[in-house]
């Protein structure tokens, strides 16, 4: 019995390995010159379905072949995408009321908070490879941009109002949240504002561009399955220089001024602006010019 099954995993073996480059229907296994090909990212198919924006390896990729051995290599990734949360809070103004209505429930307002986000990314590359069996090495070099917004925007039910016999102040409440992204940090106990009294509210937040441009060179493998069809993975070493704009942050609050002897509060808006970042990256990477150390393993298709 042990001698059988050792015999048909030798059969078995032999067609999976098989070095015979034609399926039975004549179809060349490998590809050819002028081919076409495209990629997919076999790891997330693994992991998860998620989707995650500031990830730069979600992007479509394809190959053209010059011939047998020779390909460029081209990725590219267009995102607009825009998220909208929307709150239920206390209508502060009726909540002064004296009117009590039980067992009604208490007026209500809504807060809004929206999110922009854009990317824009374009590599390419050549891509050489060997061997003449369904294992192919693979070899090559490229290069690429990559552009990235995120912006917020936030509006409120309840309007502030600086009258100090009926005033609307900034609360808890304001404070906002989304199970996708988490805490919206819009509520500043500490404001960087003169004459502020209280806290204030985030109004817009606009993170700044941010700009990566790489190159790198790239090593791997693939194992053809199927005729046109291969399963490979790739290491990379790079380098890529990002830089984000300065960001800005439009507040709003209940403050007075001195000024001229103008001390009675008012609602104004303030923007303060904040920093930028510069970084310069050198290291092994997931066959994206803007990854991270790790190795990637995708399906490839051929046509």
């Amino acid at each position: 019995m042990k001698k059988l099954i050792s015999v048909l995993f030798l059969i078995h073996t032999s067609v999976v390995f098989s070095q015979d480059l034609t399926s039975k229907n004549g179809e060349p296994i490998l590809p050819q010159a002028k081919n076409w090909a495209i990629g997919i990212d076999a790891t997330r198919l693994i992991k998860d379905a998620t989707f995650n924006f500031v990830s730069s390896s979600q992007a479509i990729t394809g190959k053209y072949f010059k011939d047998a051995t020779t390909a460029y290599r081209v990725s590219a990734r267009i995102g607009i995408n825009n998220w909208t949360t929307n709150e239920r809070v206390i209508d502060r103004l009726a909540a002064t009321s004296t009117v009590v209505a039980y067992p009604a429930a208490q007026p209500t307002k809504q807060n809004t908070w929206s999110r922009n986000a854009t990317a824009f990314g374009l590599s390419f590359g050549v891509e050489k490879r060997r061997g003449n069996t369904r294992l192919q090495g693979i070899y090559g070099v490229e290069g690429g941009v990559y552009l990235s917004t995120l912006n917020d925007k936030f509006t409120y039910g309840n309007a502030l109002n600086a009258n100090p016999s009926n005033p609307v102040t900034i609360t808890v409440d304001d404070a906002m949240s989304s199970k996708q992204f988490g805490y919206a940090n819009n509520i500043d106990t500490l404001p960087k504002i003169q004459g502020v009294q209280g806290a204030a509210r985030v109004i817009e937040r606009k993170n700044g561009v941010g700009l990566s441009i790489g190159a790198r060179v790239f090593i791997g493998a693939e194992f053809f399955v199927l005729p046109k069809m291969s399963i490979g993975g790739e290491f990379g070493w790079g380098a890529a220089i990002t830089t984000s704009g300065k960001t800005t942050t439009t507040l709003e609050s209940i403050g007075a001024s001195n000024i001229q002897g103008n001390t009675a509060p008012s609602v104004k808006r303030t923007t303060l602006d904040g920093g930028n970042e510069n970084a310069t990256r050198i290291d092994t990477d997931n066959a994206s010019i803007l990854g991270g150390a790790s190795a990637s393993l995708r399906l490839n298709l051929y046509f």
